[in-house]
This record gives structure tokens, C-alpha cells and sequence, in this order.
């Protein structure tokens, strides 16, 4: 599983990046949801977050419930997150196991 980054240019007072875009390639699941986790930069103040994920492919709910923690920790930054290119069985996967995209996601996640 790698995972690079591309911020877009600035657009805002800071000059800094109003955005980045995140592909993550490869499998996400137990033995590498750590990576997943420790590969977005948290601290970064931006606006929007593009997941790209056609070349990843989720295999269990540990690489989903990762998915759900990187997502609600950039929503309580204030970023909106965008995930893109999802590939069917990830999709319908996400579908069924995820909270990210439930009413009271955040106290779900709490109870993980």
C-alpha cells in the first residue's frame, strides 16, 4: 500500500494549499491500515481533501473503519473530503461497513 500526495496551488491569503489530493494504491487492510492511518498529513490547514482510491482496493472492515477515522479527522479540522474512483466490491464494502457517510458518524466512531 503507498499512498502520494499532490497539493493543489494556492488560492488562499496564506499562499499555502487550499487542497491536496491523496491516491492511495494498493490493498488497504489489517496488516496495512497503520500506513493508511499515518500517511495523511492531519496538521495541514486545507480546505478540501481528495481520496483518490481507483488504484486501492478495500479487503475488511479494519481497512474501512480506517477509511472512517482519516474522514471524520479531517471533517473535525474543518476540511470536506471527497472520495473518488472507488472500485465496485471496495464501493460496496464502504457501503455496508462505513459511518463516515452516516448521520452521528462521530459518536459512531467513538464507540469503535
Amino acid at each position: 500500500m503507498r499512498v502520494e500526495r499532490a497539493a493543489a496551488p494556492g488560492g488562499r491569503e496564506d499562499n499555502k494549499p487550499s487542497a491536496s489530493t491523496y491516491r492511495l494504491k494498493g490493498a488497504i487492510f489489517f496488516a496495512s491500515a497503520e500506513r493508511f492511518a499515518d500517511a495523511f498529513d492531519f496538521k495541514e490547514v486545507i480546505d478540501h481533501v481528495v481520496l483518490d482510491l481507483s488504484d486501492a482496493h478495500f479487503w475488511d472492515i479494519t481497512g474501512v473503519g480506517t477509511l472512517d477515522k482519516a474522514v471524520i479527522r479531517f471533517r473535525r479540522a474543518g476540511t470536506s473530503v471527497e472520495l473518488v474512483g472507488l472500485n465496485e466490491p471496495s464501493a460496496a464494502m464502504v457501503e455496508r461497513f462505513a459511518i463516515h457517510d452516516k448521520p452521528g458518524a462521530e459518536k459512531l466512531l467513538a464507540a469503535h
